[in-house]
């Protein structure tokens, strides 16, 4: 006769997720190990006792089950076993206030989520759907409690189980620090000695599953009486889902790139009429700027808690949404007051760059019509920790793009609009010269500007820049004329071929995002003599200390 496997102390792996997520396919799954028992909801009673809520087998789960809370933690999830591990599946909800620390702080734990579009629609086969049954806030608040205890916990989506078990199994087991074993792809069909009392009335469908079944190809209709519900506990699982390491989608993304300014990752921005994290600082799909990029925009720099030309830029902002027949635009203290509030939330008063927005607005259907614009503009107040974006101190270096910039008898640049698309597809070809912007020529081949900045030049002494007939007149380009002429340069503003940039003495661009920056090469010949030069410095430390003497002050700013 065998000898009996002595008792040990086993680890203990915590499972928590809502219903109907896979989590009893997960169990059968973990099941299947060698070295692994496994218990299906043991907070199960307690949480029936401790809340008084029905369900058809409460009186058989009181009695065969225990329902002391203390006492589930202590002698059921933390008994000794016969095994190395033991596999613990919870529902979020079944986490009462009351319940011994040990269930969170000891074992090892992890967060199974599924998308409420999924879960919905068979939710009510045995309750009626609600957000408490659901549970997804709870949820949440696992993921926190466990973070704050050090122990932040891997989170995989059902989704992922369905499309490629094998690989997000074996993720799981290198997350718990466990070795991934075969035999949990695959297991018997039908109901198990495991499975809880409730088995009859939740697992008909995964009693007749033998793995991880691929979804469907089209999914159900969803109930759109329970479409409340999902507005609730969508963006909750959408919280939960940014800390899946692989994400299923339609459109996915296989990189998670490192931000320019890692600081960036936390921030706050304004949208419509509320400031929110950067993660759910989102526009509606029915927005102007989504349907068309009808939306005028404008770019502001922080300097020692003063925004530089705040009322140039809002005069131009205003301007252009005028040109555009915008209707109910927010006023000019409304906006500052926006922008105001989301640099003080932030705490950003020095180095920041901000990108303002003004859509026309979001449709009540799709369409192009301006008609169908009933809800009044939106405005977006994006800050981002951004020093100058080019080499201000040794250059940098531009290719002419093919490319023409748009003709005023087409779409007049002096409107200040979001549709990009001609400086973008000019973006391109610089980039595919691996320069650091392109120059864009107008119709007759004068130069214009570059993609994204004003252009000028030195020759012999004079500062040349071209007219803003078919460019942007930006602000920074204005405040440069000026410096140009206190600095007691000649400054002639005329049409300019590409060849006299060619063999100009010095160029430089300007532009908010990245103030005055020298060029030292363009199509591959060098400028001057491939250094900064003395306009192109003197003009540099002149805007300097116009940045920090002018701006309007944040309000509450103390640089004290």
């Amino acid at each position: 006769m065998a000898e009996e496997k002595e008792e040990m102390e086993a680890e203990v792996i915590h499972s928590w997720s809502a219903p109907r997520s896979l989590s009893t396919s997960l169990m059968y799954s973990f099941a299947q190990r060698n070295d692994m028992e496994v218990l299906d909801e043991p907070l199960y009673a307690n949480f029936v006792r401790v809340t008084g809520l029905d369900r058809p087998y409460r009186e058989e789960l009181l009695s065969k089950m225990e329902s002391e809370g203390n006492k589930v933690v202590k002698e059921v999830i933390f008994a000794p076993g016969r095994k190395k591990y033991r596999f613990c599946k919870h529902i979020a909800k079944q986490r009462l206030c009351g319940l011994p620390n040990d269930l969170m702080k000891k074992g090892k734990h992890f967060i199974l989520i599924r998308n409420p579009l999924d879960i919905l629609p068979s939710f009510d086969k045995v309750v009626p759907p609600s957000f408490f049954e659901l549970g997804l806030a709870e949820l949440v608040s696992i993921y926190n409690d466990l973070r704050e205890l050090g122990k932040a916990p891997p989170v995989i989506d059902s989704a992922d189980l369905q499309q490629a078990p094998e690989a997000t199994l074996r993720g799981l087991c290198d997350d718990l620090d466990i070795p991934f074993q075969d035999a949990m792809l695959k297991w018997e069909a039908g109901p198990k000695p495991i499975d809880g009392i409730w088995a009859p009335w939740w697992y008909k469908s995964v009693h007749k599953s033998t793995g991880f079944e691929q979804p469907r190809k089209n999914p159900v209709p969803f109930p759109f009486s329970l479409y409340d519900l999902l507005e609730q506990s969508l963006p909750l699982y959408n919280m939960l889902r940014r800390h899946v390491k692989q994400k299923s989608s339609l459109l996915k993304s296989p990189l998670t790139p490192d931000l320019p300014v890692p600081a960036n990752e936390k921030l706050l921005a304004w949208v419509g009429d509320e400031i929110l994290p950067r993660e759910s600082a989102k526009v509606s799909v029915f927005d102007s700027v989504v349907q068309g990029g009808d939306s005028v925009w404008e770019g502001l720099r922080v300097y020692s808690g003063k925004i530089f030309k705040l009322d140039e830029h809002l005069d131009r902002l205003f301007d252009s949404a005028k040109a555009l027949a915008f209707n109910n635009v927010p006023t000019r203290e409304e906006i500052k007051e926006a922008i105001f509030s989301t640099l003080i939330r932030n705490g950003m008063f020095n180095n920041a760059h901000i990108r303002l927005s003004l859509t026309r607005g979001k449709k009540v259907t799709s369409g192009m019509s301006p008609a169908f614009n009933l809800y009044g503009c939106t405005l977006i107040v994006l800050p981002e920790w951004k020093p100058p974006v080019y080499d201000n101190t040794h250059g940098i270096t531009l290719v002419t793009a093919t490319t023409r910039r748009n003709s005023p008898n087409n779409l007049d640049s002096k409107i200040h609009h979001n549709n990009l698309l001609n400086n973008i597809l000019a973006k391109i070809e610089g980039n595919n010269a691996k320069a650091d912007d392109a120059i864009m020529l107008d119709k007759d081949g004068y130069v214009s500007e570059t993609n994204a900045t004003n252009i000028f030049l030195v020759k012999k002494g004079r500062v040349l820049t071209p007219h803003a007939d078919y460019c942007l007149p930006g602000i920074t380009r204005a405040t440069v004329m000026d410096l140009v002429v206190k600095e007691k340069f000649v400054l002639e503003e005329r049409n300019i071929s590409l060849s006299e940039f060619h063999t100009a003495d010095e160029v430089w661009t300007t532009g908010t995002m990245g103030e005055l920056t020298p060029v030292v090469k363009i199509d591959g010949r060098i400028i001057g003599n491939g250094q900064v030069g003395p306009v192109t410095l003197r003009l540099q430390n002149a805007y300097k200390n116009l940045t920090e003497e002018s701006g309007i002050p944040i309000p509450t700013y103390d640089k004290s």
